[in-house]
């Protein structure tokens, strides 16, 4: 990982400063409408902008290039905190992150200072379109290609499932530029793509939960596109170059889940004090004690793991191990908490009156997005094998 997004420190004051900030937001703007707007699954165009004062889009961007350049660790405790009451919303400035970091990472010195400013202030927003209808967790599957054609290339293709599809105007595209390479990774290349003549919107997607944000089928029918968008200038690398944030992307997703973990568990013990049975809350009944009990250390051991992670990533040692363990246990946390907080507050966590039904459809997500939880078992395993164990 390149120096400038490793090695990121904060001091003390300046965080808890920053999470006041943001904490204070998502109490006065964020909570009073995530109900709302995730029932009618509306954009919250309002809240972008907000997002856009307070920083969040340049959030990982290097201050060099506008942005505020904070370390994995803070950067998690707001996705949490935000994730606790509306996970949507961190989807809308972590995909177009994704976007900035390929360019910070491996773009070349032009390309990262004609986009990172622009995406660090929120006028170009975007994300990762990597998924297509028959490649999702094997990128290497993918069937976009570009063409050379003079001093530029010619793209066809499909993507499919991409965050901020309709609502965003660039996106790192992964393509095959030499469909017939062997092994299949290395005639793989990643473009920066704005939206222009060739590239269209198929259709928005429908979704159980996950509301708010846009997820969209890209169509690229002989898109046109200047060589100097090439991020790195040099093809064959886009497979690296795609996979090289997961670390990072795999923290964030961790991240939601602490949210979603302890959003859930927070909603079971105000409902559990206030809701009567036999004469007195349900939270003295010892059945309802034991679900809170274990719910609390879920979310704890979650926040606890994902924090571990980010200390290694900040450190800028390889953490792909932390990292998976990490979103493996938090997203779990995450579902098992929802699925709990549900229960506890029975028939009425059923009805779209109750936050919890939100929570309870946005959490399996995460056990799917940014690889499945079975690839996560196979890496953790992979690496134990490799070291011989865990580290102590």
């Amino acid at each position: 990982m390149s120096d400038t997004l490793q090695g990121r420190s904060i001091d003390p004051g300046d965080e808890a400063q920053l999470l006041a900030t943001i904490d204070r937001w998502v109490e006065k703007d964020v909570r009073p409408i995530a109900k709302e707007y995730d029932h009618a699954d509306r954009y919250p165009e309002a809240t972008v902008e907000q997002m856009k004062e307070l920083g969040l889009f340049g959030a990982t961007i290097s201050p060099e290039y506008g942005g505020l350049g904070l370390p994995a660790g803070t950067y998690a405790k707001i996705v949490a905190r935000i994730s606790q009451d509306w996970m949507a919303v961190t989807g809308i400035f972590n995909s177009h992150l994704m976007l900035a970091l390929a360019i910070e990472k491996f773009g070349t010195p032009d390309q990262k200072a004609h986009w990172l400013p622009k995406l660090a202030t929120g006028e170009v927003r975007g994300g990762l379109a990597l998924t297509e209808p028959d490649a999702g967790t094997d990128l290497q599957g993918i069937r976009m290609t570009a063409r050379r054609d003079g001093n530029g290339y010619v793209i066809n293709g499909t993507k499919t499932w991409i965050s901020n599809g309709i609502e965003g105007s660039c996106f790192a595209l992964l393509v095959k530029t030499d469909p017939e390479a062997e092994p299949r990774h290395k005639g793989m290349s990643l473009f920066i793509a704005p939206k222009q003549e060739g590239f269209r919107v198929g259709r928005k997607l429908e979704k159980l939960g996950y509301k708010s944000i846009d997820s969209g089928e890209l169509v690229f029918d002989d898109y046109r596109i200047p060589a100097d968008n090439l991020i790195g200038g040099v093809e064959g690398q886009g497979f690296y170059q795609a996979t090289g944030g997961l670390a990072l992307g795999r923290i964030n997703v961790a991240a939601r889940g602490v949210g979603i973990a302890e959003g859930a568990l927070q909603l079971a013990l105000d409902y559990a004090q206030i809701r009567r049975t036999f004469g007195k809350p349900i939270a003295e009944h010892q059945a309802i004690q034991l679900k809170l009990g274990d719910m609390a250390a879920r979310a704890r051991a979650a926040r606890l793991l994902v924090l571990d992670a980010a200390r290694k990533f900040d450190s800028g040692e390889r953490c792909d191990m932390e990292a998976g363990m990490a979103k493996l246990f938090a997203t779990e946390a995450a579902l098992e908490n929802a699925t709990e907080s549900l229960r506890i507050h029975g028939g009425y966590g059923y009805s779209k009156e109750y936050d919890i039904e939100r929570l309870y459809r946005d959490a399996p997500l995460l056990c799917i997005g940014e690889g499945t939880n079975e690839m996560q078992r196979i890496i953790i395993a992979r690496q134990l094998v490799k070291q011989g164990g865990l580290a102590s």
